[in-house]
């Protein structure tokens, strides 16, 4: 495709972005490893991308098998400067997470994590910070009727809001909400972002909802063009009209002439590249919504660091995504491919951001 929405000003900022994150791939320093410690979740998120459930088939990774792997990695970096994000399913589905969090913490890893907020009470709270919580994404995806109608249980909202009340008191958690958009949901974004103010949320990333898992056949998931387009145009208006909350657009994809203006940064998909994720069945991984043929090897059979330095090609080097509709596009050099995650198992990429901008009604390029 021909993409024509980007002025000179940007197209100098990406070409100096582009020259960097080449060496950011050459370097490929792990900063961040996931670790997906369990598959059981007590939500049935419309969108999830898991199918997670209570009782899932999957077992939790033992921790000890985890920690394993951050021997291996200690032993050739500096701990202090890997971040271990704990994802599931719902990581407070495991009873023994402090002491997984604590485990983490003595060996120098700070750790944050994901999570629902439902079995986020104040003792609970406390006993993480105590085991050395660094971060913590909450999601809240609308206003009550909105938020409880997308996690499929009455009284989540509830909790999410109490889970704001305890972050907003803790000085030593550095956290944010994030919010998932949808057809449902994307009209009433105004409304979520005054509640938002008014209980102190300082720092709040939206994402669109990609087609996998159940959103994959659930249409009031997936936005229209039109309203991915307003999606981005929010962040931008909120982003210049509202310095006391600092709104960004998740790592979904590149976003032509809206580059800048809805991320603190360029799009950069660092899957494979700086970030590692370890699923619960062991698999070595990068981005947890990146599973099957991108699987690079497994913690059971496979030293991580030696994968980590060795394997991940098709993550380091985008050129076999050249095809389709990426064959002859004029942003391939700083889209390249869009992010992982945004990839079938056959290779072929499930939405392209641009595309949809177009669409949408393309804007003319800037002055």
């Amino acid at each position: 495709m021909r993409y024509r929405g980007l002025s000179l000003a940007k197209r100098s900022a990406l070409e100096l972005e582009r020259y960097l994150q080449k060496e950011v791939v050459r370097e490929h320093r792990l900063r961040q490893i996931l670790w997906e410690c369990t598959l059981r979740c007590d939500l049935r998120c419309r969108h999830c991308g898991s199918d997670c459930k209570t009782k899932s088939d999957a077992v939790d990774m033992p921790v000890e098998d985890f920690l394993r792997v951050l021997d291996g990695v200690a032993a050739r970096m500096d701990p202090h400067e890997v971040f271990v994000t704990i994802s599931g399913g719902e990581p407070l589905m495991r009873h023994d997470l402090e002491h997984c969090g604590r485990l983490i913490y003595d060996k120098g890893f700070p750790w944050g994590m994901v999570t629902n907020a439902r079995h986020l009470d104040p003792e609970r709270f406390a006993r993480l910070v105590d085991a050395g919580l660094h971060s913590i994404a909450v999601s809240l995806d609308g206003l009550e009727e909105d938020h409880d109608w997308m996690r499929g249980w009455a009284g989540s909202f509830k909790r999410v809001e109490q889970a704001i009340g305890l972050l907003r008191a803790e000085p030593l958690v550095v956290w944010d909400v994030v919010t998932c958009v949808t057809e449902r949901n994307v009209g009433h974004l105004a409304a979520l972002r005054d509640w938002l103010i008014d209980h102190g949320v300082e720092s709040w990333r939206l994402v669109d909802v990609f087609p996998m898992g159940r959103a994959a056949s659930d249409p009031q998931m997936l936005l229209s063009d039109r309203h991915y387009r307003y999606l981005l145009d929010f962040i931008r208006e909120t982003q210049r009209s509202y310095p006391q909350l600092s709104a960004n657009y998740g790592c979904e994809g590149f976003v032509g002439e809206y580059e800048y203006d809805v991320r603190e940064h360029a799009f950069f998909c660092h899957a494979g590249v700086s970030v590692a994720g370890i699923l619960c069945d062991g698999s070595i991984s990068a981005c947890t919504s990146i599973r099957g043929g991108y699987v690079q090897g497994n913690i059971y059979r496979d030293d991580f660091m030696n994968v980590w330095e060795h394997c991940f090609e098709c993550y380091r080097d985008h050129e076999w995504m050249r095809k389709d509709q990426c064959a002859d596009c004029n942003m391939w050099r700083y889209c390249r491919g869009n992010g992982m995650h945004l990839r079938d198992s056959d290779g072929r990429l499930l939405q392209c951001h641009l595309e949809r901008l177009v669409r949408g009604g393309e804007s003319p390029a800037e002055s």
